[in-house]
């Protein structure tokens, strides 16, 4: 412990030291505060004067309004422009009668300005309210200007006398440029000392937002001071440019010349310690050398009684060779100290080992004088054990050579090696099956179970590898979506297991028709993707295509049924360093379904044209479904008349789409669409709730419409709800016919549509047969179905003027629908003559342009008032040649 003494005087002038450099700092840090006190009063007396004295130059003005309220901006700008010519920093003043601002000055550059009322500018509101409310001056800001800018805006509240009492005019509003204001107070003088930081904005002091300099100054300690403003103050902050000063300057003089006097105390004091402690340190040495070998003694015999580890002597010139009773109990030799030697050890030596440790035994006394063996040895009980040899060899002075070791039995850790060793075959030998196992897992997982093809997610990783190396070395890549056409037909009429054979059919075509680089796998049911690199363009993608449609095409025998099973083929193509695999996958999927739009058993390519129709598609659709929550879907009515007095006998409600941009929109334009959202029957609905609130007001009206038809879509006829829905609607018999297209009714596989039919008529809704002559009708289908009318399609009415074929066409199926008693309507009757024809065959009902447009329900109504001036038809005779 020599150090003590001299560590304690250290530190007894090292605090010494401390405390003198403290009142240093402190001394330091007063002076520093009071520069600072003095820069900063300077700049808070300047801005005081310059805020104060733009104030009181306005107050004048404000005197002066309470005394001319009706002051103009002619004599609002002679008076502002006094106020102008003092040295100041106003920027503009406005006046706000009843808070509207009408004058203002300068006009010039500040005619956004005018009009604006506070009341409705969000952060000018509250200021100009309060200002108004407690009749004092309101400084807020600073604030962004309509005009452009900042600044700070003092609204001074103006109040006429009226009759002995005050009246609340409006706001003066006088800005104070925040740049100028700055600039004249010096905050931006660049010789400054010190950096400011100013809060309080709005004249709050303490509680107001800081508005200027750094939100940093606030938190390190500033010199801080009131600036006493006309309404409210503002807290000014101010610390030296670079921050405080951690030290003074002279801090490093006083501490070297206390280090020093420390120094010089300590270091006598130190060394005589040491001399000291030295010989202090010598003489326990030497008895703890005593103590340490004592115990080494004790630690080393109970080592050896302990661990069964015996120990052997071999004098290698005299060969004579002690052991210790623990090698005797080893051996199994008497422990009694009688003599051995060389033969006794030799002579217990399993005879398998003894030849390798009699040359180990030699190599460690003639060349390395280090020894360690391994062997077994054979008790005279007979009994065989597993011994570990260790030993050196040495030479004393003045004595011959000697190896002196010790020997353990190890039987024990062989025995325990030997069982791990086993463990550890056996462990291998799982762990190969595990591997073998993992692997088939991981093929079953990234392969199709039934034809053996990568499956979705072998492509994925494919497509993922493919990109990878496109991004870095470049190239082109090719997706083709294949689909098979027919294929649920298969599944349906010969079962799953012909479907299967023919997925694994499809597959061998694939593989063998694939170069080996491509790539091709099964991503669903039944399709297909192939990977290619297309290096050979367009016409290669196309030939790859094509081969596989045409083999495709050929039959393939199953359980002696011919199978026939074509595909269509999408395919999209794609270069260079940032190809999306999800977007070509998309993009195939697009070209698939345009092959299958065009017949099947074709391919396509995808192409920009294809993209932009998808995109206008995706846009319709979603126009739609806006246009249905926003009730743009509305029924326009064709009217519908009798043959031969051409009153209106009913009408046809015909959806129309009120677009917000393109105006009123047929069918036409998105019906197409309309079917693949699957919104048809909600339009249906949609018409029929309009067409029996407008049949209501006609009754009430007495325009005479007898009966509305509805269309009604085939998914209409397959919704189990349906007559429910018509329950709930309380149609009166008679009043309502729905038009069914000729294909809905002919499809007797669906029970649900025959019975909603059914069902349909029972509630006294008329069943009227559309476009009849352009599906596949049956005289008996029509028996079956016996509908209360049939429209014969436009396409089959247009000729009838030049074609006496037509004429005698048409006039069959008017023949039909009476002996069946079904009444005939001609639609598409364009003229006139189209209606005398139609008339003089034997139709009742004629409904066209020639008679009357689909009118909107206002238009439709002005329609039947007039009805006197309907057209009239005079009887046509034709010869047969005509």
């Amino acid at each position: 412990m020599s150090w003590l003494p001299a560590a304690l005087t250290f530190a007894v002038v090292l605090a010494i030291g401390w405390y003198a450099s403290w009142q240093n700092q402190v001394l330091y840090d007063g002076q520093a505060r009071a520069d600072v006190l003095k820069e900063v009063s300077v700049v808070r007396a300047r801005l005081e004067g310059h805020i104060n004295g733009n104030i009181q130059l306005v107050r004048g003005l404000v005197a002066t309004l309470s005394t001319e309220p009706e002051m103009d901006q002619q004599r609002f700008a002679q008076l502002a422009q006094k106020l102008f010519a003092e040295n100041s920093e106003l920027r503009n003043i406005a006046a706000a009668p009843d808070f509207v601002v009408t004058m203002t000055y300068p006009l010039a550059g500040n005619e956004k300005a005018i009009g604006l009322d506070y009341r409705a500018n969000k952060p000018q509101h509250d200021a100009a309210l309060r200002a108004r409310d407690t009749g004092q001056l309101v400084l807020a800001g600073p604030v962004d200007l309509v005009q452009g800018g900042q600044g700070f805006i003092g609204r001074f509240p103006v109040f006429i006398d009226e009759a002995g009492s005050r009246r609340f005019w409006g706001i003066v509003s006088a800005v104070v440029d925040t740049a100028r204001l700055y600039r004249e107070s010096g905050l931006d003088d660049p010789g400054l000392g010190i950096e400011i930081a100013i809060a309080g904005r709005d004249g709050l002091g303490s509680q107001g937002a800081q508005f200027y300099g750094r939100p940093a100054v606030f938190a390190q300690e500033p010199v801080t001071a009131d600036i006493a403003l006309p309404a409210g103050q503002w807290v000014i902050a101010a610390i030296p440019k670079g921050g405080w000063a951690g030290t003074p300057p002279n801090a490093w003089v006083v501490w070297t010349g206390f280090l020093s006097l420390a120094g010089l105390a300590a270091i006598p004091i130190f060394f005589a310690g040491r001399l000291f402690d030295e010989r202090r340190r010598n003489l326990l040495a030497l008895k703890s050398r005593e103590i340490e070998l004592q115990r080494l003694s004790r630690r080393l015999g109970l080592a050896l009684d302990t661990s069964a580890v015996g120990v052997f002597e071999y004098d290698l010139e005299t060969g004579r060779l002690i052991w210790d009773d623990r090698v005797n109990a080893l051996f199994g030799l008497p422990q009694d100290g009688g003599a051995r030697g060389y033969a006794h050890w030799r002579d217990a030596i399993h005879p398998n080992d003894l030849g390798r440790a009699e040359e180990e035994f030699r190599v460690a006394t003639e060349i390395t004088g280090h020894y360690h063996s391994d062997y077994r040895i054979v008790t005279p009980q007979g009994q065989v054990r597993n011994v570990r040899a260790i030993g050196a060899v040495y030479k004393d002075a003045g004595s011959t050579n000697r190896i002196v070791g010790v020997n353990w039995d190890v039987s024990a850790d062989v025995a325990l090696n030997e069982s791990l060793m086993r463990a550890n075959r056996l462990s291998e030998a799982r762990n190969a099956e595990l591997e073998a196992a993992k692997a088939s897992i991981e093929h079953n997982a990234m392969h199709d179970s039934l034809t053996g093809l990568p499956n979705r997610r072998y492509l994925d990783k494919v497509l993922t590898e493919r990109t990878d190396e496109m991004a870095e070395h470049g190239g082109a890549l090719a997706l083709l979506h294949i689909d098979l056409d027919r294929f649920k037909q298969i599944n349906d009429t010969l079962g799953h297991a012909a479907g299967d054979a023919m997925l694994i059919h499809v597959s061998e075509v694939l593989v063998a028709n694939l170069r080996a680089e491509d790539f091709v796998a099964r991503i669903g049911g039944d399709e297909f993707v192939v990977v290619s690199a297309a290096d050979n363009g367009e016409p290669g993608l196309a030939n790859l295509a094509e081969r596989i449609i045409v083999k495709m095409r050929q039959p393939i025998d199953y359980q002696g049924h011919e199978c026939r099973c074509g595909v269509s083929v999408g395919i999209a193509s794609d270069r260079g360093p940032h190809v999306d695999p999800a977007r070509l996958l998309v993009n195939a999927d697009i070209a698939l379904y345009r092959a299958k739009s065009r017949g099947r058993n074709r391919h396509e390519f995808f192409t920009e044209a294809l993209q932009a129709e998808v995109v206008r598609t995706k846009r319709v659709a979603d126009e739609i479904l806006h246009g249905i929550e926003n009730h743009q879907f509305v029924p326009h009515y064709q009217p519908q008349f009798d043959a031969h007095t051409l009153e209106v006998v009913g009408v046809e409600a015909l959806v129309r789409w009120q677009h917000p941009t393109l105006g009123i929109l047929a069918p036409a334009a998105f019906l197409d669409v309309a079917e693949e959202l699957n919104v048809v029957s909600t339009l249906d609905r949609i018409v029929l709730e309009h067409a029996l609130a407008s049949f209501e007001e006609w009754e009430r009206l007495g325009l005479g419409v007898k009966k509305v038809a509805v269309n009604v879509s085939a998914r209409r006829l397959q919704d189990e709800q349906l007559i429910n829905t018509l329950r709930h609607l309380n149609i009166r018999p008679g009043t309502v016919a729905f038009e069914l297209v000729e294909s809905i009714f002919l499809d007797e596989t669906d029970d649900v549509v025959r019975w909603n039919t059914d069902q349909i008529k029972e509630l006294g809704i008329d069943i009227e047969i559309d476009d009849f002559g352009t599906g596949y009708a049956s005289i008996v289908s029509l028996m079956k179905l016996k509908p209360k009318r049939l429209k014969i399609d436009r396409q089959l009415v247009m000729p009838i003027v030049s074609s006496e074929a037509q004429r005698n066409l048409v006039a069959s199926i008017v023949d039909i629908g009476r002996a069946l008693g079904i009444e005939v309507v001609g639609e598409g009757v364009e003229t006139l003559e189209h209606a005398a024809i139609l008339r003089d065959l034997g139709c009742a009902v004629l409904q066209g342009y020639a008679l009357s447009r689909p009118l909107a329900p206002e238009a439709l109504k002005l329609f039947l008032a007039g009805q006197s001036a309907r057209p009239t038809i005079t009887r046509t005779r034709r010869s047969p040649a005509s």
